[in-house]
C-alpha cells in the first residue's frame, strides 16, 4: 500500500490534467476483474455480482499544480507519508483498491473516479448521476474527520458573486454620483447578518473589489460570498433571500451570479444503517467509530441528492488537506482497507 501510495502521489494530477492517473488506475481496476470505461474525464468500472451494485466514489484530481512535487516531494517521516494529494485523496484510493483486493463480497460493485471534484464536479456530476442509477448505496473514500470518524451528513455549498452598479462622479461632488462601494459595504454587513452559526448556517464574504481611483465615486463593485447550509430547507430559504436582496443606496443596483455547487447531504435511514454496520465492523477491528457531519461537500453529496444512501469519510487518516504539510497516517491504511472490505461484504442494508 505504501508503494502504491507513493506511485500515485508522484503521478501529479491537478484538476484538468488527470489523464495519466486515470490510465494507471484503469489498469489497477482491470486486474481486479472490473470492466473499465472512460466517461468523459471520469473513470467508471463495473464488476458483476449479486443484487443492486454498491457504488464506491473517489476523485482523481488534486488542488496542486503540476510541478508541486519538486517543492513537496514524497517522504516518510514519523509514521506519516507526505506529498501533494496524499491525503486528499490518493490515500483514499489506495484504501479502496486494497479493500477490493481483500473483500470476500459477491455483490455487484461499481467504482466511479471523477476528475473535477476539487472544483465542484461540474462535469463529473453527469457521470455520478448515471452511476447512481440502481445503486444500493454509495461508499465514499474521502478522508474521515480529524479523529477518524465517519460522515453521514455534509453541508450544502453555494458560491455567489454580487455585482453592484452605481453612477460615477468626481469625488468633490459625490451627490452627483451613486457609490457602488458604499452599497457594497452595506451589503457585506447584510450578508454576514444572515449567518446563523448556532444552526450551522454560515455566509462569508471572502473577496471584494471595485472602483477605479480614489477621487472617483465608484461605478462598480463586487463581493464573492461562500454560503453553507445543513439542510435542503435552509438552502431553499437562503436562495430566496439572496435573490430578493435589493440595493439600499440610492442610484445603485445589485445583480446576483453563481450557484449552489453542492447540495446538502442529509442523514437518512439508509445512511444510518450503513454507519451502524461500519461501527460494528470497526469495533471488531478495534476502531471506536462515531457518526459525524462535515461542513464541506463531496461527490457523495451529489449522489445522496439522488436518493442513494451515503456513508462518507472511509479514506485514510492524516491531515493537511490542501496545505504544504499534507500527509497520510501510514498505520491507518491497513485497518481502513479492512473496514471497507468488510462493508463491501456486509453493508448492513
Amino acid at each position: 500500500m505504501i508503494e502504491l501510495l507513493r506511485e500515485l502521489v508522484e503521478i501529479e494530477s491537478p484538476t484538468g490534467d488527470t489523464g495519466e492517473l486515470r490510465l494507471r488506475l484503469a489498469e489497477e481496476l482491470a486486474t481486479l476483474g472490473f470492466v473499465v470505461e472512460r466517461d468523459g474525464e471520469s473513470l467508471r468500472a463495473e464488476r458483476a455480482g449479486d443484487g443492486a451494485p454498491l457504488l464506491m466514489l473517489a476523485h482523481l484530481d488534486t488542488v496542486w499544480a503540476r510541478g508541486t512535487l519538486a517543492l513537496m516531494p514524497w517522504r516518510i517521516e514519523a509514521g506519516n507519508a507526505y506529498g501533494p494529494g496524499a491525503y486528499d485523496m490518493k490515500g483514499g484510493i489506495v484504501v479502496l483498491l486494497e479493500a477490493l483486493r481483500r473483500s470476500a463480497s459477491t455483490r455487484a460493485l461499481r467504482v466511479v473516479l471523477t476528475a473535477d471534484e476539487e472544483i465542484g464536479s461540474p462535469e463529473g456530476r453527469r457521470a455520478l448521476a448515471t452511476a447512481a442509477e440502481g445503486a444500493a448505496a454509495a461508499l465514499v473514500v474521502e478522508p474521515p474527520d480529524g479523529d477518524g470518524h465517519l460522515k453521514t451528513a455534509r453541508k450544502g455549498i453555494g458560491r455567489f458573486r454580487f455585482r453592484v452598479t452605481g453612477r460615477p462622479a468626481h469625488s468633490s461632488t459625490p451627490n452627483r454620483g451613486a457609490s457602488a462601494i458604499e452599497e457594497l459595504a452595506r451589503l457585506v454587513l447584510r450578508l454576514h447578518a444572515l449567518s446563523e452559526p448556532e444552526r450551522g448556517v454560515t455566509l462569508n464574504v471572502g473577496v471584494v473589489g471595485g472602483g477605479t481611483r480614489e477621487n472617483v465615486v465608484a461605478a462598480e463593485a463586487f463581493a464573492d460570498v461562500d454560503v453553507r447550509v445543513p439542510t435542503v430547507a435552509d438552502r431553499d430559504r437562503l436562495d430566496e433571500t439572496l435573490r430578493g436582496l435589493g440595493a439600499e443606496t440610492k442610484g445603485t443596483e445589485l445583480a446576483l451570479e453563481g450557484s449552489w455547487t453542492r447540495p446538502p447531504l442529509e442523514r437518512t435511514e439508509g445512511s444510518a444503517l450503513l454507519f451502524a454496520a461500519a461501527r460494528r465492523h470497526g469495533l471488531e477491528l478495534g476502531l471506536d467509530l462515531l457518526e459525524t457531519s462535515s461542513p464541506g461537500g463531496s461527490d457523495g453529496s451529489l449522489v445522496g441528492a439522488l436518493g442513494v444512501p451515503v456513508l462518507d469519510g472511509l479514506g485514510a487518516l492524516g491531515g493537511g488537506a490542501h496545505a504544504v504539510d499534507e500527509h497520510v497516517l501510514i498505520a491507518s491504511l491497513e485497518p481502513r482497507a479492512e473496514l471497507l472490505a468488510r462493508l463491501l461484504h456486509d453493508p448492513g442494508l
